[in-house]
């Protein structure tokens, strides 16, 4: 008897990712902001957040070998000259804008910024960030294909 008759064989294919450029955007958005928030919930706490991710490096024998190395994040909150604080979304390497001329929201204290941070992603997952994401992104394509 084959080995292979033995198995139960049927023809299937892996989910993909969406294809869809918005729904890419949306998550990059999401995914960004959920560790915003880890980010955040952990000063509030008087934690350090160190997030990591896998990276490929030489090893000693000159081989590949895939390590984890420490995440660069940006916060994405600041201060003003007054002391208050805000929060800002960054895609594409673009301040994203909210509203007209409107690229920040003001937190009040900083214990609040995870509770902001959950009506954000609401709103990105409700698309209305859709076109700001999207121009931001159609700015740095353009911006890199100028480059190369």
């Amino acid at each position: 008897m084959s080995i292979l008759k033995s198995l139960k064989l049927t023809n299937a294919k892996p989910v993909r990712s969406s294809d869809n450029p918005v729904e890419r955007a949306r998550d990059k958005v999401i995914s960004a902001l959920a560790e915003q928030k880890a980010m955040a919930e952990a000063k509030i706490a008087g934690q350090h957040f160190a997030p990591t991710h896998k990276v490929w490096r030489k090893g000693t024998d000159g081989q590949r070998v895939q390590v984890e190395a420490p995440k660069r994040l940006r916060a994405g909150w600041f201060t003003d000259a007054s002391g208050q604080f805000f929060f800002g979304l960054r895609y594409a390497g673009k301040t994203i804008e909210f509203a007209k001329d409107k690229n920040a929201v003001t937190i009040g204290e900083f214990a609040n910024l995870p509770g902001i941070i959950d009506k954000l992603v609401e709103a990105v997952r409700a698309g209305e960030l859709d076109d700001q994401l999207a121009q931001a992104s159609a700015e740095r394509g353009s911006m890199l294909r100028k480059a190369g």
